[in-house]
């Protein structure tokens, strides 16, 4: 009677793995082509003419740090104290509460000025972040010995989510990047990405853009959007095999458990009726 329950038993586990082996096997192919990044001429050399770079302007709500330098330390402190508290982090870090760690800087307010001690309002709106220096240096000669300023966007971020490994906020300190930086930084896509079918929404001058970018093909170094603007989001989203697999897993799951529990139910009867 043991011999007859380990048989049924054994029969009902192998048809269980037979059945997730097939369903497996249905639902895990890939392509190559589709994963391929910057697909093209196959040939050893390629060369191509690079596009203007994206010079990102100083706008309305923007957090700039502005650092100060000259011959008199004590003078200095005046103007870098809004400065104490930035972090270097490339990603905002959040607290236990979940409240994200902003760092201090000058705030450009809606008219585009920002308020420098000792000098005053400094329209910088429209500028670069290497004009506004030289605009801040040149209203400072009045009061400081050889100075020097620096001036950084706190605030150039871009967003990441959908199919990549660690989906986040990105700040980006040098205020130039890249759509496969950025990725690079989130770790890459997974899998289950899109590669070919990429979207980044832009927010800029009053209007929202949505575009689609394809990483298969060299064409994406002479996209507008292969320079990412500040505030843009990028989403990847999932190959429709992946939308296929989870709906079947969904489906299948159940279904396997059924059947194995309906030949374990099957076995167990026939334990009975031969008894």
């Amino acid at each position: 009677m043991k011999n007859t329950f380990s048989k049924i038993s054994g029969y009902s586990a192998f048809i269980a793995l037979l059945y997730l082996v097939i369903w497996g096997g249905a639902t895990s192919c890939v392509s190559p082509k589709s994963i391929v990044y910057f697909q093209g001429d196959s040939s050893r050399y390629y060369s191509q003419a690079v596009t203007e770079t994206y010079i990102p302007t100083i706008q309305s709500n923007d957090l700039l740090s502005v650092v100060v330098g000259s011959l008199n330390s004590e003078a200095n402190e005046m103007f870098n104290v809004a400065n104490t508290a930035m972090t270097a982090s490339t990603n905002y870090s959040s607290t236990a509460a979940g409240a994200k760690l902003q760092p201090l800087g000058y705030l450009v307010n809606l008219d585009g000025y920002v308020e420098i001690p000792l000098i005053g309002k400094v329209k910088v709106k429209g500028l670069t972040t290497t004009v506004a220096a030289d605009t801040i240096h040149l209203r400072l000669l009045n009061y400081l010995k050889e100075p020097s300023v620096v001036v950084r966007n706190l605030n150039f971020k871009v967003s990441v989510l959908g199919e990549v490994k660690i989906p986040a906020v990105y700040t980006i300190p040098d205020e130039k990047i890249t759509l496969p930086e950025v990725l690079s930084m989130a770790g890459d896509l997974t899998i289950y990405g899109n590669r070919s079918n990429v979207m980044i929404i832009r927010e800029e001058d009053g209007k929202r853009e949505y575009a689609r970018i394809n990483l298969t093909a060299r064409d994406i170094f002479n996209s507008p959007y292969y320079y990412l603007h500040k505030n843009d989001v990028i989403y990847v989203e999932p190959v429709k095999s992946k939308m296929l697999d989870t709906d079947s897993r969904v489906r299948t799951v159940p279904l396997i458990a059924t059947i194995v529990g309906g030949i374990s139910t099957l076995g167990i009867l026939i334990i009975n009726i031969s008894k």
